[in-house]
């Protein structure tokens, strides 16, 4: 498959997830309009209110209306255009008084066909990684989100509701180490393609190979849905790692902020 049509699926991947996501909020919001989406989970972390371009004949002014509406809502919003396909929207961006952020990058890669190779990751003895059934699960999953990520419970909290255990196409995951929670992942699938997301370990639990072994995991039970790409967000820290499982670069997001703001 070319780059193109890789990154074409990562990106309808990340959206189909981050619109579950926001909807999992009371106070989230998604709106289409004119192929600009934007979903807005209403929580303090720009990767969950995001504004993306969906369709290539999207309008100039939809973008710009909504970057007002998550001004209005007071959401700590970032615009991301993809390097390549949304060129042309980067000069919009000083006009509705935003700035590209370092902090605001994303990385997305994918991976086709899915290999053996991610499929085989082992890590140090003692890993049970359990498919997450119920509320206590979900709850020792947001923790070791939480704590992997250093962010705000409040997210998990809003972002990771009970109803996301009866999308079908959703499957939550939490990594056990002698009966204690120690990583966590999230896999989204849409048609052929499954997302890897919520990669977490937490800080003690590091540089052992669990978060590898989860994102195997994660890819194995996509593959077993019938999907044969994977897709996901790659950090400085973790693209290393799912480059050696043979994912690859598919598409870089610039991230844009209020020029008076702060990064991620």
């Amino acid at each position: 498959m070319d780059p193109s049509s890789l990154a074409e699926l990562e990106h309808e991947n990340w959206i189909a997830y981050l619109a579950a996501s926001a909807s999992m909020n009371e106070r989230g919001l998604v709106v289409r309009d004119r192929g600009i989406v934007t979903l807005l989970g209403h929580v303090a972390m720009r990767f969950f209110n995001q504004i993306l371009v969906e369709d290539p004949g999207a309008s100039a002014s939809a973008l710009g209306q909504s970057v007002r509406l998550a001004r209005e809502r007071g959401d700590l919003f970032v615009v991301s255009l993809r390097d390549g396909p949304d060129d042309r929207f980067k000069p919009l961006m000083a006009d509705f008084g935003l700035v590209s952020s370092d902090r605001a990058v994303t990385q997305a890669m994918t991976l086709h066909p899915v290999s053996h190779r991610a499929r085989s990751a082992k890590p140090e003895a003692g890993l049970e990684i359990r498919r997450v059934t119920d509320e206590p699960g979900l709850e020792a999953h947001r923790r070791v989100v939480t704590d992997g990520f250093g962010a705000d419970p409040s997210v998990a909290q809003a972002m990771l509701g009970i109803g996301l255990l009866e999308r079908p196409e959703c499957a939550v995951y939490v990594g056990y180490l002698e009966g204690e929670p120690v990583t966590a992942g999230l896999g989204w699938r849409t048609g052929r393609t499954i997302g890897v997301y919520n990669i977490a370990t937490l800080p003690t639990a590091r540089r052992r190979g669990f978060g590898e072994a989860m994102t195997a995991r994660v890819v194995a039970d996509g593959e077993a849905a019938g999907c044969d790409v994977a897709a996901l967000q790659a950090s400085s820290m973790g693209r290393p790692i799912y480059e050696r499982m043979g994912f690859r670069l598919s598409v870089r997001y610039t991230g844009h902020v209020d020029a008076s703001g702060s990064g991620r």
